[in-house]
């Protein structure tokens, strides 16, 4: 600005470029130098092995994201997604799955029969695809997820949780991040129709919560090769602090408490046995949905309660199988506005230097797990990741989604090694 006014002030500008033309030029210039800042190359904390493997195989933990420079802030990167994103096209084959209560779970197959690199139904790798809350297997990032999967010659299943399918419940169960009993009733049907075939998951926000929760669960016996989480929310009494927010609650909490609503009205006549549906039906934003329904259907004494079982960073160092997680630290659903507990007293596989402290994401503690990874990008917002000028097609996530997807179904034994993995997680 000084530079201009002296310019302007000695008369020199009216020689050089119209004023019109240097404003643009200055703006552009401006907007230039801000998007090159915002390019940078993505935090990755795991073990050395883990990163030679990651950095071999999965070369955009490497590359710098480089967001759409007309996409500000996580907010915005979270949104437009929805508004502006192709939708690949993609059919599936459903199949009702009971559960031993009496429940039933939809699995939303993309069988691939047509693929050239896995001719054999039998042995052609699957991708369990778990969507994020009051999702399904129309939500985009699935489509987009299926797409790099499908491409690569895999077969991919999507596991919704009951209720948020269209059918009607037939128990008063829908879900609870903490209770992994139906992805391990979903993972055991899907390794007994395709013993052969490798499994590796995708968790995708709630969905990949869940996915943590269950691998600290079962340890080595997890049933799947690998896993991989997007936007995964660490601590949800934070993650319910953070969408309160007078703008996030307009941008996004409003509709999510309103769909969950809509999932419990659509099967009143089932759960009006166990809460008070009316008061539910008030719930405006999630964490009263979780105290009025959520906690109260699951036996907790509290919505805190329910909240502390189902942060998966106190589970994470019980896990086994090699999962890399992404998350971006402008992530309005996310927020990194607090230090989650750090478990320092776990022996490190290897000596590796601190990464920069990142409030609200596990880094020191992913540090001390071989099987672990955590890519944290500057930008991207909550399942955005968006990038170029126009962001139509993938984005920088699904293309790290299909290549760590392809790492761990083509080199499962170098990635076993990597993460020190001594039994076959994927048994």
């Amino acid at each position: 600005m000084l530079l201009w006014s002296y310019l302007e002030g000695s008369g020199v500008c009216r020689f050089l470029v119209p004023r019109p033309a240097a404003v643009a030029l200055c703006s552009a210039a401006l907007m230039y130098y801000l998007w090159a800042r915002r390019c940078q190359t993505p935090i990755l904390v795991c073990s050395d092995t883990f990163k030679a493997f990651l950095r071999k195989h999965c070369p955009a933990v490497a590359h710098r994201f480089s967001p759409t420079p007309w996409c500000w802030g996580g907010r915005l990167q979270t949104l437009l997604p929805l508004l502006i994103k192709s939708k690949p096209q993609v059919t599936y084959r459903n199949e009702v799955l009971r559960t031993a209560d009496g429940g039933r779970i939809s699995l939303d197959w993309v069988d691939n029969v047509s693929s050239a690199a896995y001719p054999a139904s039998a042995t052609r790798p699957t991708v369990l695809i778990l969507p994020g809350l009051t999702g399904n297997s129309q939500q985009l990032y699935v489509y987009h997820v299926v797409s790099q999967a499908t491409r690569r010659g895999y077969r991919c299943v999507v596991f919704t949780n009951r209720g948020f399918d269209g059918e009607e419940l037939l128990t008063p169960y829908t879900f609870c991040v903490a209770n992994t009993a139906d992805l391990d009733h979903v993972i055991l049907h899907v390794k007994a129709l395709l013993p052969q075939a490798p499994l590796l998951g995708v968790g995708v926000s709630m969905g990949g919560m869940l996915v943590l929760n269950y691998l600290a669960d079962k340890g080595p016996r997890s049933g799947l090769v690998a896993a991989i989480t997007l936007s995964v929310c660490w601590n949800t009494q934070k993650s319910a602090e953070s969408v309160e927010q007078p703008i996030n609650w307009l941008l996004f909490n409003r509709q999510l408490a309103a769909n969950l609503c809509r999932a419990i009205s659509r099967n009143r006549k089932v759960l009006d046995k166990v809460v008070d549906i009316d008061h539910v039906m008030k719930a405006q934003t999630i964490r009263e949905f979780d105290e009025r329904f959520t906690s109260v259907v699951n036996g907790y004494k509290s919505c805190a309660d329910y909240y502390i079982d189902a942060n998966p960073d106190v589970r994470l160092p019980r896990t086994t199988t090699p999962v890399l997680c992404l998350n971006a630290a402008d992530d309005p659903l996310c927020p990194e506005n607090t230090c989650l507990n750090l478990i320092d007293s776990l022996p490190s596989p290897t000596p590796t230097p601190p990464p920069p402290p990142l409030k609200g994401l596990p880094m020191a503690m992913v540090q001390h797990l071989a099987n672990v990874a955590l890519l944290v990008t500057a930008h991207g917002g909550h399942l955005g990741f968006l990038e170029g000028l126009l962001p139509l097609g993938e984005c920088y996530m699904d293309r790290l989604v299909g290549q760590f997807i392809q790492a761990g179904f083509e080199h499962t034994e170098e990635l076993r090694q990597a993460c020190g993995v001594k039994e076959e997680v994927g048994a």
